[in-house]
């Protein structure tokens, strides 16, 4: 048994200082106050010297990790993330690749689940195929804007199974209605976003009652409906505010360039951090900072079609976007460890982890008050 005393317990909803959390056999065995729970003898003994205790890290949309993508290079991929603290991430496939493409790199990540160097990889999120081609960085490029029909995505709907937690689209899309039900049908516990999209709400909430549950990078690449000139329409981002039944995505840079800070402050405002989901969006590009964004080095940038140059996700990790959240909201440690860990576990289904509670999977980070992380405990083994 691993005894970790003198740690600040991150809870779902409060802290415990001066405390004392107990691992055995890759779970939580217990935790409480040190003065009222003993250390047993033989326990083997780490002092937190009084940082943070927290659930490990739940990056549910990320294309990268440590500069390598996950459908190049998984191992490497999911490495870079479990060292910032990510116990679990989701890798993410673009609207890029093609229906072969789609199966190989399916099966390679799902394969490497199965090893010890893809532990932390917890599934697989699909940010496509079929969005609205209008929107996104390289959007020139996207091979997915004729019909949608059944010899194209029953092969990497098959090749997913339930490892594929995640179908991000644009409820707009013709035909869209029967990949969701056939999606649906095939792996009842998928969640569906909105992502890329136009769509009207009712668009959306059409397909809520299937599992659409999350808003994608939420006021990013996202459209306007004007119902009249000089007024304002109401889209995505409006139809993601109003239900309360779906989350949304946040990336939470240092210069607040994805989401204003002010937005960010608002959307917790509204959505409260019981809907709100921190994500990375990492990707991997060579694209240099465009003028003026010189100074910015936790943003990816891509060259348009025209030869201009478009942003693209970023080089965040899931900790450094916890340290931006609460810069720009005012959020908590407490509430910080919620949208970034609780909150992204709940929806996509890992019910294991994602909170200090006796008897889930011991994924836990020891980190100071900035969020920087001086230890990663993967299924109750130290890795770093």
């Amino acid at each position: 048994m691993i005894a970790i005393k003198n740690a600040t317990l991150v809870m779902k909803d409060h802290l415990i200082p001066d405390a004392v959390l107990f691992i055995e056999n890759g779970l939580i065995a217990d935790f409480g106050e040190m003065r009222t729970t003993p250390i047993p003898e033989g326990c083997e003994v780490v002092d937190a010297e009084g940082l943070y205790v927290g659930p490990g890290l739940v990056d549910i949309h990320s294309h990268a990790g440590g500069s390598v993508r996950f459908n190049e290079d998984p191992v490497a991929a999911a490495k870079g993330h479990l060292v910032a603290g990510t116990t679990s991430v989701l890798a993410t496939l673009g609207y890029r690749h093609l229906t072969h493409e789609y199966v190989d790199y399916i099966q390679k990540i799902r394969e490497l689940m199965k090893k010890p160097e893809g532990a932390n990889i917890a599934g697989i999120y699909m940010e496509g195929p079929y969005i609205n081609p209008n929107f996104g960085s390289l959007r020139h490029l996207n091979p997915w804007t004729g019909a949608i029909v059944p010899e194209d995505y029953v092969p990497f709907v098959q090749a997913g199974g339930e490892d594929v937690r995640v179908w991000a689209l644009g409820p707009e899309r013709e035909g869209i209605e029967d990949f969701v039900k056939y999606v649906h049908a095939y792996n009842p516990k998928a969640k569906f976003t909105v992502a890329h999209s136009e769509a009207s709400p009712q668009q959306i909430e059409k397909l809520m009652p299937y599992g659409l549950c999350i808003g994608t990078h939420h006021t990013n690449a996202t459209g306007d409906r004007p119902m009249y000139p000089e007024c304002r329409g109401v889209c995505v981002d409006e139809a993601v505010n109003y239900n309360s039944d779906i989350y949304a995505e946040l990336i939470s840079d240092s210069m607040g360039i994805h989401v204003d800070p002010y937005m960010q402050r608002l959307i917790r405002r509204i959505k409260g951090d019981e809907r709100i989901i921190l994500i990375s969006d990492q990707t991997a590009h060579n694209t240099p900072n465009p003028a003026g964004f010189e100074h910015v080095d936790d943003l990816n940038f891509t060259f348009t079609a025209e030869g201009g140059i478009d942003i693209s996700g970023s080089k965040l990790t899931l900790n450094l976007a916890c340290r931006n959240y609460m810069k720009h909201t005012g959020a908590s440690i407490v509430d910080a460890f919620r949208v970034a860990s609780y909150n992204p576990a709940k929806v996509v289904g890992l019910t294991d982890r994602g909170e200090i509670r006796k008897g889930l999977r011991a994924d836990l980070v020891i980190t100071d008050h900035r969020m920087n992380i001086k230890s990663v405990i993967l299924k109750g083994e130290f890795t770093k």
